[in-house]
């Protein structure tokens, strides 16, 4: 199964950039052998797209069709890292070929947006900047992965 993290702005070079791509290539190293990945990033051009809805537009056309959508927001459902690993683990064996993760923008999702996504993730009652939370993103589904093989990485 393909990941796919859809988001609005771009990150470029900096301890951010550093960490999300650290963190992706771990997930493709590890998520390989679990039928896991590739996991692509799409930075969504922010300055076209101002408001909620214009940029839920863009991230429509960034998901690929057919694709299970995950969408980062405050009002979502809090997993742990093991539920979290469980879930992508079940639409993997499920025959889902892509899922997507969406992170919106400062404004965060449009509602219609929201509405229509498959699963609304919660990272806890806080606001998170929309950069950090792609940082901790990345570091979960390298979590997940390891999970998912054994790995000691993760402890309880």
């Amino acid at each position: 199964m393909r990941l796919h993290i859809c988001a609005i702005g771009r990150i470029r070079k900096g301890p951010e950039r550093a960490l999300i791509d650290d963190y992706l290539a771990r997930f493709d190293r590890t998520g390989r052998a679990l039928s896991l990945g590739p996991c692509l990033e799409h930075q969504l051009d922010d300055r076209k797209a101002t408001t909620a809805a214009e940029q839920a537009k863009l991230l429509d056309r960034a998901i690929p069709a057919g694709a299970e959508v995950l969408a980062l927001d405050e009002r979502g459902t809090v997993m742990s890292s093991r539920d979290f690993a469980a879930h992508i683990a079940a639409r993997r064996d499920s025959g889902v070929s892509d899922m997507a993760f969406v992170i919106g923008g400062a404004d965060g999702l449009d509602p219609d947006f929201r509405a229509k996504s498959h699963t609304l993730l919660s990272f806890g009652a806080m606001v998170w900047p929309h950069m950090l939370a792609r940082v901790m993103l990345s570091e979960q589904l390298y979590r997940a992965a390891t999970i998912l093989s054994g790995s000691p990485y993760h402890r309880d």
